[in-house]
């Protein structure tokens, strides 16, 4: 990755209005006019070993960064082991003066063997086993899939552009889990274009970007009878007879629009707009079991929109205030029933956010901050319920409220040619709420939102010196957590250190290394890296909420680079 953008929650027009917010995973396209080599290994605990190639290619008008890693792990826990490669390749191209291509391709290659998760005693007691059903059927997922985009960016002139891209997918993958096999195909393809321009309206700053987007993915779905427990091998799961075979077709359409106006020179006025229409069509390929559940099923159209005002109070200092309206449409697992007939009462989550903040640097330019305080609305949450063993569906949750507050400070203890010290922190405050909640006899109406901790805490120190040293020690604090919907358990807070340290030559060598260890989970806490809530107690058997997160467990590794 170059780097990672986050929009939190419907804040952006141009990516779909999304009530969780927008991650933006923009590739490292390589650097022009260098040619360099890259090698790494890391060794780590419980089997782990990562291997990564890299060679950065370019000229004075081309570049491409490729990238291969390999990467295994016993796991901590039994029927864990895990084997993973990627390749990514990402390049950058200018034509000349008006027109520049980027490509991106990525391709996983991954089989991953699935613990699942244990009951309250396995988990205090022996939190390294697999659930029994997992361990007994080898539950594992195998799948290969692939990302391939080519995007276009033609300038008309200094103040006016178009960036067009089109690209495609693909996902080839079977999955043995105790109750059934699942075997899945998706492909892929879609076009997105936008035009981007800076211009005057009434003699004051205008930006504005227009555009749209259109994709479509073909997911072809059978599920086969595990006979592991009529068959019984060392190799786990057997596939048996066909269950069901389903096609489906889902595309996306998309209208956005998004501005900033320059009301002054310290007070800038944004507005945001956007329209999707989704819609699915299943198609039943098993007609033997005399049943058709072949139908068709949309969402209607959604508009979204967005406000913003923004104040530059001086001139390290802003003040923000946003009213946004976003949505979530339910994804393909949750759009079925398990006998695979569409849910057609299922509705995307739709809401309005409302956001206060501020951000600058105050001490003398030492200290960052960025504080954002928000209340969301939202209707039909989507929560998961399970149906039998270890199946679930989505349901809408009627209405609920979130109250949060996010501060991150970052402050330079030490900044200077020889030493820089920075302290990073992050502060999150949840208060979220089912407003409106009835399942059935069930009223959760008021009680806290299942899986969401009310308070987390991360803290981290950096240590960099001109002589090739580095160090950072991590401290993050997650605390309780709803397991049910009607709060009757909560899980355990939790507390975890994390440290590193390395030494690195001089990046104005030709020839550069890196050499670090470090460890994860210092003080050997117990903790749930995961829970499944709400979860089912079937056959006279305890839940299984918890996923055990691994214990102290410690890497070294090495990184040696070559540039030509």
């Amino acid at each position: 990755m170059g780097r990672i953008e986050i929009l939190k929650g419907p804040s952006s027009s141009m990516y779909g209005a999304g009530l969780g917010g927008t991650i933006q995973l923009i590739p490292n396209k390589g650097e022009f006019n260098k040619v360099a080599i890259k090698g790494g290994y890391t060794l780590g605990s419980f089997g782990l070993q990562k291997y990564l190639l890299q060679a950065n290619l370019g000229n004075q008008t081309n570049s491409a960064n490729i990238i291969y890693s390999n990467t295994h792990s016993d796991g901590y826990r039994e029927n864990n082991e895990l084997d993973r490669k990627i390749m990514t390749i990402a390049t950058n191209h200018f034509l000349n003066d008006k027109n520049q291509l980027t490509f991106i391709g990525n391709y996983i290659d991954l089989k991953a063997f699935i613990p699942s998760s244990l009951n309250e005693n396995d988990y205090i007691n022996n939190p390294t086993k697999a659930a029994f059903i997992w361990e007994k059927a080898r539950g594992y997922e195998d799948y290969k899939k692939g990302l391939f985009g080519l995007s276009w960016q033609h300038d008309y002139n200094a103040k006016t552009k178009q960036i067009t891209s089109v690209f495609t997918s693909f996902l080839d993958s079977y999955e043995p889990r105790p109750f059934n096999i699942l075997k899945e195909k998706t492909n892929a393809i879609g076009l997105r274009t936008r035009i981007l321009s800076d211009t005057k309206l009434f003699d004051k700053f205008l930006q504005w970007t227009i555009g749209g987007e259109i994709f479509s993915d073909k997911n072809a779905y059978q599920t086969y009878k595990n006979l592991y427990k009529d068959f019984p091998s060392e190799e786990g799961s057997v596939q048996g007879y066909i269950l069901s075979d389903f096609k489906e077709n889902r595309t996306y359409f998309n209208l956005f629009l998004d501005s900033k106006y320059e009301i002054s020179t310290k007070t800038i006025f944004s507005f945001g707009l956007n329209f999707n229409y989704t819609v699915y069509k299943l198609n039943d390929n098993l007609t033997s079991n005399n049943t058709d559940f072949s139908g068709d099923y949309n969402f209607g159209s959604i508009l979204s929109p967005k406000l913003g005002l923004t104040h530059q109070v001086s001139s390290n200092i802003m003040v923000y205030g946003t009213i946004s309206h976003g949505f979530s449409p339910p994804t393909l697992e949750e759009t079925l029933l398990p006998d695979g007939l569409i849910n057609t009462s299922i509705k995307p989550e739709s809401g309005w956010n409302y956001e206060i903040g501020s951000r600058g640097k105050i001490f003398y330019n030492k200290l960052f901050f960025d504080l954002a305080l928000y209340r969301m609305n939202v209707e039909n949450l989507l929560v998961a319920r399970r149906t039998a063993s270890d199946e679930f569906i989505g349901i809408n949750a009627g209405k609920t409220q979130y109250n949060g507050m996010e501060l991150t400070l970052n402050y330079d203890i030490i900044k200077s040619k020889k030493i820089k010290i920075v302290h990073s922190n992050s502060i999150v405050y949840n208060d979220f709420k089912f407003k409106e909640f009835i399942e059935k006899n069930n009223d959760y109406s008021g009680n806290q939102l299942t899986g969401v901790p009310k308070f987390t805490f991360f803290s981290q120190l950096n240590f960099e010196s001109n002589i090739g040293f580095y160090a950072f020690i991590s401290y993050n604090y997650v605390g309780e957590m709803p397991m049910r919907d009607d709060n009757s358990i909560y899980s355990d807070k939790y507390q975890l250190i994390n440290t590193k340290i390395g030494y690195k030559s001089s990046e104005n060598k030709k020839f550069q290394f890196d050499l670090f260890v470090g460890v994860n989970n210092v003080f050997d806490e117990k903790y749930a890296s995961m829970l499944l809530i709400n979860a089912g107690s079937f056959g006279n058997k305890a839940p299984r909420y918890y996923y055990p997160g691994e214990p102290i467990n410690y890497y070294s590794g090495i990184i040696l680079k070559y540039t030509f």
